[in-house]
């Protein structure tokens, strides 16, 4: 877990939501009617076509994060929350870097770096490529930051992280 000061620290939290219209946009509304700021919230359909599944990080402190967790039980449209800050699970952020004005050499180079990084390149032309990762947030934070010392021209789109209990308790 990142810790940010003292008190302050990443969170976890999974809910599982009605899925229908403004249900993400009532529970985002929770945060921002509290000034909560949300790190990263991603959402989808389940096995059941009528629940969607969102996972949520807030950095925060006990006090707050309690609240949170009070406020979103408390709202009609969600049907479970699920407390993952320290529970193992898995935790995968998707990540596209587009790198741009390549030579041969860079993508050859390129090539390399997302081999060691477990990723794979989605597409490239002429003087540019663009890979795909799937990784914990800390290692695309680390992908980044590798291209950003060799690469100028990069764009970035992440998504936020989604999350799930592991079945062996360990933590990945």
């Amino acid at each position: 877990m990142l810790n940010i000061s003292n008190n302050m620290s990443e969170r976890w939290i999974s809910l599982y939501v009605e899925n229908r219209v403004g249900v993400l946009a009532k529970i985002a509304g929770l945060f921002s009617g509290k000034s909560y700021n949300l790190d990263s919230l991603t959402v989808g359909t389940t096995e059941d076509p009528t629940m969607s599944r969102m996972t949520i990080s807030v950095i925060s402190d006990d006090a707050t994060f309690e609240q949170i967790k009070k406020q979103l039980n408390r709202a009609v449209e969600v049907i479970k929350v699920i407390d993952l800050t320290q529970t193992s699970s898995y935790k995968k952020e998707l990540l596209f870097v587009k790198v741009f004005h390549c030579t041969k050499l860079d993508k050859s180079e390129l090539f390399q770096i997302a081999n060691v990084f477990n990723a794979q390149v989605a597409d490239y032309g002429k003087d540019s490529i663009m890979i795909e990762c799937v990784q914990t947030k800390r290692k695309n934070d680390d992908f980044i930051s590798l291209l950003k010392e060799s690469y100028s021209n990069i764009e970035v789109v992440r998504g936020g992280s989604v999350a799930i209990e592991s079945i062996s308790k360990t933590e990945q």
